[in-house]
C-alpha cells in the first residue's frame, strides 16, 4: 500500500483525462506482487513477460499473469529488493533508465524508514494518536514533523488573581456547570470519556477536535458563542475537581480564574485560543494545559 501510494497510482503522474483515456496501457510501475491482464501481456510481449527476471512469473488461464518479485514482502523496501524491482521494471520498459529507476525507489524506501517517535511529553499523549491518521506513506514523515514541534509555554494564567466582581458567585456557577454540561451532552457518543472529567478526557477532546478538523469545518459564530464557552467551563471545573482549583469569578467570562496552588489560570481565554484553528488545536492543546497548570499544585 505505501510503495502505491508513493508510485502515484493510479494516474502515475498523468492528468485525469489522459489517465481515463489510456488506462493501464503499460507498465507504470511494479510491486511487490503484480497480475497483468491479457491486454497489456500482448502489448509488452508475452514471451517478455514470461522472461522478467523475478522470484515467480506464471501464467493465468484467463491469459494474465503473476509476477512476483521476491519471496516475501517483508523486505520490500530494502536496497536488495529495490534493485530486484528496478531490474524487473526496466526489464519489462526497456525505455527506463535503471539507476533513474533505482534512486526513485530508493527515495520511497528512505521516505519509508522508521522515524522513533519522540514527542514533547506535555503533549505525547495527543500527539501519539495522529500518526495512524495519515497515509501509510506518510507516517514516518509526520512522526518527524511532530517529534519537532515544540508547543509554546501556556501563557494562560496569572501570577495572582483579579478580584471577583460578580455579585451572584452560584448563578454564574451554575451558568458554567450548564455550559459543560451541554458539552458532555453534545459529544458523549463521540468522546465517551468526556464524562470521566480527566487528563485523558482532555486528550480524547484534543484528538476529536483535530481528527474533525473542528475549528475550521465549524462556523465561526458556532464556536464562539457556544464550544469556546462551553470547553472553557468544562476545562476550569477538572481545574477545580481534579487540581482542587478555586474558581476566582469574573464578569467577563474570559477574565474568570481558577486558582491552583501559586498561580491563577484563565481557562476560558485558553479554550477560545485553542478553537482558532487546527494548528491552534496543537499549540493551545487541552492536554498540555492540565499538565502545565498539574506542576503548580498544592
Amino acid at each position: 500500500m505505501a510503495d502505491d501510494q508513493l508510485s502515484g497510482a493510479p494516474s502515475f503522474g498523468r492528468d485525469d483525462e489522459t489517465a481515463h483515456r489510456d488506462g493501464f496501457d503499460k507498465v507504470y510501475d511494479l510491486y511487490w506482487l503484480n497480475v497483468f491482464g491479457p491486454k497489456l501481456v500482448e502489448s509488452v510481449g508475452r514471451e517478455r513477460m514470461l522472461s522478467t527476471p523475478a522470484h515467480l512469473v506464471e501464467e493465468l488461464p484467463n491469459g494474465s499473469v503473476l509476477l512476483v518479485l521476491r519471496p516475501t514482502a517483508a523486505d520490500f523496501a530494502s536496497d536488495e529488493a529495490r534493485a530486484a524491482q528496478a531490474r524487473a521494471h526496466v526489464h519489462l520498459r526497456p525505455d527506463l533508465d535503471f539507476d533513474t529507476v533505482l534512486r526513485t525507489l530508493r527515495e520511497r524506501s528512505t521516505a519509508l524508514a522508521p522515524v522513533e517517535p519522540r514527542f514533547h511529553p506535555d503533549v505525547a499523549p495527543f500527539l501519539s494518536r495522529m500518526p495512524d491518521e495519515f497515509a501509510i506513506s506518510e507516517r514516518q514523515q509526520k512522526i518527524a514533523e511532530l517529534n519537532a514541534f515544540r508547543p509554546p509555554e501556556p501563557e494562560e494564567w496569572l501570577p495572582a488573581a483579579l478580584p471577583s466582581d460578580v455579585e451572584n458567585r452560584e448563578r454564574v456557577l451554575t451558568s458554567y456547570g450548564d455550559l459543560s454540561e451541554g458539552l458532555v451532552a453534545a459529544l458523549h457518543t463521540k468522546v465517551p470519556s468526556i464524562m470521566d472529567e480527566t487528563a485523558e478526557s482532555l486528550t480524547d477532546l484534543d484528538f476529536y477536535f483535530w481528527r474533525e478538523n473542528f475549528p475550521e469545518r465549524y462556523t465561526r459564530e458556532l464556536i464562539d458563542s457556544h464550544t469556546a464557552p462551553a470547553l472553557g467551563a468544562y476545562l476550569g471545573g477538572i481545574l477545580v475537581r481534579r487540581l482542587g482549583g478555586t474558581w476566582v469569578l469574573r464578569a467577563k467570562m474570559e477574565e474568570s480564574q481558577v486558582r491552583v496552588g501559586k498561580r491563577v489560570w484563565l481557562p476560558f481565554l485558553r479554550a477560545r485560543r485553542y478553537m482558532q484553528s487546527r494548528q491552534s488545536l496543537l499549540e493551545y492543546s487541552l492536554t498540555q494545559f492540565i499538565y502545565e497548570a498539574e506542576r503548580y499544585r498544592p
